[in-house]
């Protein structure tokens, strides 16, 4: 890494309040279409001055980059559970700007203080979508979550996306308010 970068990156919690791994979470949860966006933000919302935001926001993307390949590489060959997966991410999105979305090798975590749910691709057919909802009963469609995993409590299997539906949205959102 460049000196003047890491100079840069190493005097970001003093001159803008927070680090590069702080301003990365806070972008994750944001959507910008340009560059030039997630800057402006930066610049109106927080006060950060125009190198420090288009420092951090390059920074960030390519991280997302990242993210993005991982995510590319759980789905290959089961691109057809994308659009559940993204339905998914999605409707967290709007729970509120403290998830924390983070894709892993095999697993996409969704975290707001504490990890509150799991979205894998299972098979080439089948999302599991893994919840932490403790004291909740098991039902045939909120299963036990057994050997997956145990961050989870309850997993519910998805093969469309029309069963994102009002339960489903509201489990999802029960496990988000948890984990505060």
């Amino acid at each position: 890494m460049d000196k003047a970068l890491q100079t840069m990156i190493d005097n970001m919690p003093e001159k803008t309040g927070k680090s590069l791994t702080e301003w990365k979470s806070l972008l994750k949860s944001k959507t910008f279409v340009k560059h030039s966006e997630a800057v402006n933000y930066l610049k109106k919302e927080h006060n950060v001055t125009h190198g420090f935001a288009n420092t951090i926001v390059s920074l960030s993307k390519e991280e997302k980059s990242n993210d993005k390949n991982l995510v590319a590489e759980q789905y290959k060959g089961k691109e057809n559970l994308l659009p559940i997966f993204e339905s998914l991410i999605s409707l967290v999105k709007k729970f509120g700007s403290d998830v924390k979305i983070t894709p892993k090798k095999t697993e996409v975590s969704l975290d707001r203080k504490r990890k509150f749910a799991v979205i894998k691709p299972a098979t080439k057919s089948r999302i599991d979508l893994g919840l932490k909802l403790k004291d909740k009963l098991i039902t045939e469609r909120l299963e036990n979550y057994g050997s997956f995993g145990t961050m989870c409590t309850h997993r519910v299997r998805l093969t469309d996306i029309s069963q994102i539906d009002s339960e489903l949205k509201e489990l999802l959102k029960e496990a988000y308010l948890k984990a505060e």
